[in-house]
């Protein structure tokens, strides 16, 4: 008995006319390389997005070949090849954008201030590229910190509250940027670094660091602006600071967007 020939129904005309921004697949854990300052390279696992636009006149997309696409990229997704990718996506969808993200942890080895011991710190991190007539592309880098309250130290006969925190940085760049670059600059606009492997003498040079080093979120993220103009290569940023206070019920929050231009 002959097949009977199967059915296209995502390329069949939809009544409503209604386009769709973004249509696709998402968190699909991917193998991924990403390019490591110290050691070249560093093989992890990623979280992918990806999607398309969908006219009106279509009633839905072809949703495996979005992975047809990955898989022909197999090792290969990096910031480089982001636009290789975008305008592959464009043109097997004959889509107007593509979107691309792609989130993963990222990890540093650290010494502690005193001791010099080693541990490996895990950072969060997300490549977003979009194309539409060009390519967008922001490197995001999420990283805890300790953050020492000014108030509170202004106030009290002694001690103060302090607590870890989160700064989330995403840039945008004219050159490629190091991961580890964003990392320290937010690491030295905090109270303090956190570490992985502490010893006791190293717990006492970090809580007497973050005492002398007090910083609200608006100081952070504030500190954090000034001191991303070191690395020429940005040519914008958003910096978003949480502290999940030690001594409230609720999280404080600051944020603020940057433009840097050459000459700054």
């Amino acid at each position: 008995m002959k097949d009977k020939p199967l059915k296209d129904v995502q390329s069949q005309p939809d009544p409503r006319r209604i386009d769709i921004d973004k249509v696709g697949v998402k968190d699909i854990r991917y193998p991924i390389v990403v390019l490591d300052k110290k050691n070249r390279y560093q093989h992890t696992v990623a979280s992918v997005n990806l999607y398309v636009d969908l006219p009106h006149h279509f009633k839905g997309t072809h949703m495996s070949r979005f992975i047809e696409i990955l898989n022909e990229h197999r090792g290969e997704i990096t910031i480089k090849s982001f636009p290789d990718i975008l305008t592959r996506m464009k043109k097997r969808f004959n889509a107007s954008t593509a979107h691309l993200e792609v989130e993963f942890p990222y990890f540093i080895e650290k010494k502690a201030p005193v001791s010099r011991a080693r541990g490996l710190m895990e950072y969060r991190c997300r490549f977003c590229g979009a194309l539409k007539d060009r390519l967008d592309f922001i490197l995001e880098v999420k990283v805890p910190v300790l953050t020492l309250c000014p108030c509170s130290k202004e106030i009290s006969q002694y001690g103060a509250h302090n607590q870890r925190g989160w700064v989330t940085v995403g840039v945008r760049f004219r050159e490629f940027v190091w991961i580890e670059d964003i990392v320290d600059v937010v690491e030295a606009s905090a109270s303090s670094p956190v570490y992985s492997l502490l010893k006791r003498r190293d717990e006492k040079y970090v809580t007497e660091h973050a005492y002398e080093n007090p910083m609200f979120v608006e100081d952070v993220v504030r500190e954090v602006a000034l001191n991303l103009k070191k690395l020429k290569e940005i040519t914008w940023a958003r910096i978003e600071a949480e502290n999940m206070e030690s001594i409230h019920n609720h999280s404080a929050y600051a944020c603020l967007e940057m433009n840097y231009t050459e000459g700054d």
